[in-house]
């Protein structure tokens, strides 16, 4: 195997290179049984599913997992360690370093990219929960949804995109198309909610940011991406940027956050309202998304404190959240 240089110019980026790529706090945070995580391709499917509790739980008890990128998803390498490389992700807002989410993801799992590649006038969105990407030559790769690509071309059945693994292709019916310069239509609150909704039932993990599995700002993070906004990756920060809303005017799509020492210590958990006393969420290792109300639980003890990013605008159309009033190929 060749080994890859780290060395990028203004012409290049790097973007990663497997479905999910999973970022880890240091070199040697992987674990033997994680072994299917870290290689390419990654299986993270199986993987997770292999893991017991106790094993998902000790990727945060032992502060072993940060975050996870999507394919094609843009990040900025800052220095290696023999097979590890150390990123940050613009593109996930953090305190921990003024320029993206910081992490550490095995070599093999990013790829150099030309930069004009990247900046297509158009890019595609994956609006199904899973979407195929399929090659000439090569095989297919499972899609995570929100998962963005630019756009080569556009047919009537498959949209040709540029990928790190060359030119590939998905099915229309899986994307929405949209403008580099303008980015995805915003959505309101309710379109938030809709997002969510889809996910009920989805098996909580930590560090998750794909339909693989989302731990509780991972989905409100999420719902924001697919409706326009970027917020920041993790609760806290989540917690000190938006709009800061009464708890008596809330409306749905606000997102809610909870302390412990009731109310009073570390912001450790945060919500989407969902009206009349509701909210979804991703509570905990070894539970699913759920909609529950607030009422008479810990977390009615926890609120405290609400942020809005959403804009009014933008609708939900039979379940669907942020759908274009034209016809995808107008971006053309």
């Amino acid at each position: 195997m060749t080994e890859q240089t780290f060395d990028q110019t203004e012409r290049e980026i790097y973007v990663a290179s497997v479905s999910v790529a999973t970022v880890w706090t240091d070199p040697s945070s992987a674990r033997a049984i994680d072994e299917l995580a870290i290689s390419n391709p990654a299986n993270v499917d199986e993987w997770v599913n292999q893991l017991d509790d106790t094993q998902k739980l000790a990727l945060c008890d032992e502060n072993r997992i940060q975050t996870q990128l999507l394919y094609g998803e843009r990040v900025m390498v800052t220095k290696r360690t023999g097979d590890w490389a150390h990123i940050v992700i613009p593109s996930q807002p953090s305190r921990k370093d003024n320029r993206g989410y910081p992490g550490w993801v095995p070599a093999c799992q990013i790829k150099k990219m030309n930069i004009a590649d990247w900046q297509q006038p158009v890019k595609a969105v994956i609006r199904s929960s899973f979407a195929w990407l399929t090659f000439d030559h090569q095989a297919a790769i499972s899609l995570s949804y929100l998962t963005i690509l630019p756009v080569k071309a556009h047919h009537e059945d498959a949209v040709t995109v540029i990928t790190p693994h060359g030119i590939g292709y998905v099915d229309t019916n899986d994307v929405e198309l949209f403008s580099n310069i303008d980015g995805v239509r915003y959505g309101n609150g309710e379109a938030i909610v809709a997002v969510a909704k889809k996910y009920v039932g989805l098996e909580y993990f930590w560090g998750g940011m794909s339909t693989l599995g989302f731990d509780c700002s991972g989905l409100a993070y999420a719902a924001h991406k697919a409706n326009g906004y970027q917020i920041a990756r993790d609760a806290g920060d989540q917690a000190t940027a938006g709009i800061e809303v009464p708890l008596e005017k809330l409306r749905p799509g606000d997102l809610l956050f909870f302390a412990y020492e009731e109310e009073k210590g570390r912001i450790h958990h945060v919500g989407i309202y969902s009206g009349d006393g509701t909210m979804l969420h991703a509570p905990q290792t070894g539970k699913g998304i759920e909609k529950i109300s607030i009422a008479n639980t810990i977390y009615e003890t926890e609120l405290c404190t609400a942020r809005r990013y959403w804009r009014e605008g933008g609708t939900v159309q039979n379940g669907e959240s942020n759908p274009r009033s034209e016809s995808s190929a107008e971006v053309f």
